[in-house]
């Protein structure tokens, strides 16, 4: 047995609470190394005649990556704290895995097992529940519609007119979202993420001048007010953008550290390296990246930390958003954000806080910052097997179960899956303008844990490469748009409302990486029922054996509504096909 290989911390990775009730209890071990995994638990006070009372429990296999296996118990201890080791099995021997490492036999000494001290219900990771149900619409807002050209910047193209320069404006505004909202309503669209709307030089506003006033070109706060009123009404959350790494370089206290140099009383709100301010050849302070326009501000001055706070507090509150999606989150120091949390979780207890963070996040992710990230290793994988197609469908289902195991499952619920952005070529583009792989894209989008993500206009198949040609005008021609794509994304979006499997309930497995060379899957299952994914990546026909064990008779496509043909455990798959198959235990 290659003991180097397993891996265990009595942390809240391998070991958390789901809730009050339920622990999950995961182990790593070399793939294909270790047969059989028993685990050993009991609680730390229940003696008798000396010795310590434990019982045995058989540890099941949740997924399988190209190094590892990963092994998963999930218990409810009766009186919430645990002591807990690992019994090992292969061919060859038998070891014992605890905190202090591996013995011949399991111990007398409780303290050589893993300890749960106590399932407090203060540290137990929770997120707001009407996201695992939600699906996302995101809206760069310069680009949707343009509802009030009175509004319009200087220099404002006719809408749709040329292809988007960096600079472009095209009018874009807050009541041009809501003359389309029975629009969004239509689509199945529950959630609305807006890129900054707060007061800003650019088009893209990530240079924030005032964090407490939406940008003219947009419109007002009574208009914001209304759109946030309008949405509630159609059953739509709304999530603002905030920018608390860096400010824009018009941001007034920033304005005034370049009139002042040392002597500004905003000095020390910034991360400046001498005593006056220069931008040029390279500026002399800390930035977003080396733009000077967006100079890095210091979260852990107490003035700078006020101030970002009651924004926070102050959209919450005053206009009832749903949510707050943190630009360069990791960026920021780890104490602003726990006090971010606690402030505009103290407005609203369900408000969603989602950081942009594009690498593991677990640091993040304790239940004391953010209630998610946004996906990327998700949309990398997928882009990679469709699109880039560097990838074989062995490695996608091992790379997509490498990042699974990466967090609790009830971090998974909530994480935010996303294919395209404003930082990103058009989903559409990357697939060579193939819609038939996008539409698988947008099967796996939205039928996979978490809370999926649509970018404005990737529905009716706008393209365009990187920034800015991604920030296209939305086509509201209906001549123009790609409409069956449309209704492919509308009917993926119902069958994830109308199935709850589909929307985080139940257990996720992926089937064995092996199956197929070209196709694969995964099952979302509870016990009375489970929804089986399949999907053909190649443009030939394909027969897989799905290694369930059962055999419905009546297994349903969901998307097609026809009986599927089930001979001996195999099923046959159309070239770029995806079935979803609910099937009755």
């Amino acid at each position: 047995m290659i003991r180097a290989a397993v891996h265990h911390r009595a942390d809240r990775i391998d070991a958390y609470a789901m809730n009050e009730k339920e622990l999950h209890i995961q182990l790593k071990t070399q793939k294909k190394d270790v047969d059989e995994v028993n685990l050993l638990l009991g609680d730390p006070y229940d003696w008798t005649d000396s010795l310590w009372n434990f019982t045995s429990i058989s540890m099941k296999i949740s997924g399988s990556d190209d190094l590892y296996d990963y092994w998963i118990a999930v218990v409810s201890p009766e009186l919430r704290r645990l002591r807990y080791g690992f019994q090992l099995f292969n061919k060859k021997e038998s070891v014992f895995f605890g905190e202090k490492g591996f013995r011949e036999i399991p111990p007398e000494d409780i303290g050589e097992y893993f300890c749960f001290p106590y399932m407090n219900k203060a540290d137990i990771f929770t997120a707001p529940e009407w996201v695992k149900e939600t699906v996302w619409y995101q809206i760069f807002p310069e680009r949707f519609a343009n509802g009030d050209p009175a509004l319009n910047p200087e220099g404002t193209l006719p809408w749709a007119s040329e292809d988007p320069k960096v600079n472009s404006f095209f009018g874009g505004d807050l009541q041009g979202i809501i003359n389309h909202l029975d629009y969004l309503e239509d689509l199945g669209i529950t959630g609305i993420y807006f890129n900054p709307l707060f007061t800003a030089t650019s088009n893209h506003k990530y240079d924030t001048i005032d964090y407490f006033e939406i940008d003219p070109q947009f419109g007002t706060k009574e208009t914001f007010k209304t759109l946030v009123q309008e949405c509630k009404k159609r059953g739509i959350r709304v999530m603002l953008d905030a920018v608390f790494n860096h400010s824009g370089y018009h941001f007034p206290p920033f304005q005034d550290v370049m009139k002042k140099g040392k002597e500004s009383r905003y000095y020390d709100w910034f991360h400046l390296w001498d005593y006056h301010v220069e931008t040029k050849p390279k500026p002399n302070y800390d930035t977003f990246g080396f733009v000077y326009m967006m100079p890095k501000l210091n979260t852990e001055n107490p003035e700078v930390k006020n101030y970002l706070l009651e924004s926070g507090r102050y959209w919450a509150k005053e206009f009832e958003i749903d949510a707050w999606r943190l630009d360069v989150a990791n960026e920021v120091d780890q104490a602003f954000w726990r006090e971010f949390r606690s402030a505009v979780k103290t407005i609203n207890p369900d408000l969603y806080i989602l950081g942009e963070i594009w690498h593991d996040s677990i640091p993040w992710l304790k239940g004391d910052q953010f209630d998610a990230v946004m996906n990327y290793p998700f949309t990398t994988n997928v882009l990679r097997l469709f699109a880039k197609k560097d990838l074989t469908v062995k490695e996608f289902v091992e790379d997509m179960t490498k990042v699974q195991h990466m967090y609790p499952k009830n971090i998974n619920q909530v994480t935010f899956n996303l294919v395209g952005s404003h930082d990103t070529p058009r989903i559409l583009t990357e697939c060579e303008d193939n819609k038939e792989i996008l539409k698988q894209i947008y099967a796996i989008l939205l039928t996979y844990y978490g809370t999926p993500s649509i970018y404005y206009g990737d529905e009716i198949g706008l393209t365009g490469g990187q920034d800015p040609g991604c920030r296209k005008c939305m086509e509201w021609d209906e001549t123009k748009q790609d409409q069956e794509l449309l209704e492919w994304v509308k009917k993926l979006i119902s069958l994830r409302k109308s199935e709850p499997l589909l929307a985080n309930t139940g257990t996720f497995s992926f089937l064995p990486s092996d199956m197929s060379d070209q196709s694969f899957g995964y099952v979302r299952a509870n016990e009375s029922e489970s929804v089986v994914v399949l999907l053909n990546t190649s443009d030939k026909k394909d027969k897989v054996k799905v290694p369930l064990e059962f055999t419905d008779p009546e297994a349903i496509d969901l998307l097609t509504g026809k009986s599927v043909k089930w001979k001996k455990g195999k099923i046959s798959l159309d070239p770029l096909e995806a079935k979803i198959i609910k099937i009755r235990h």
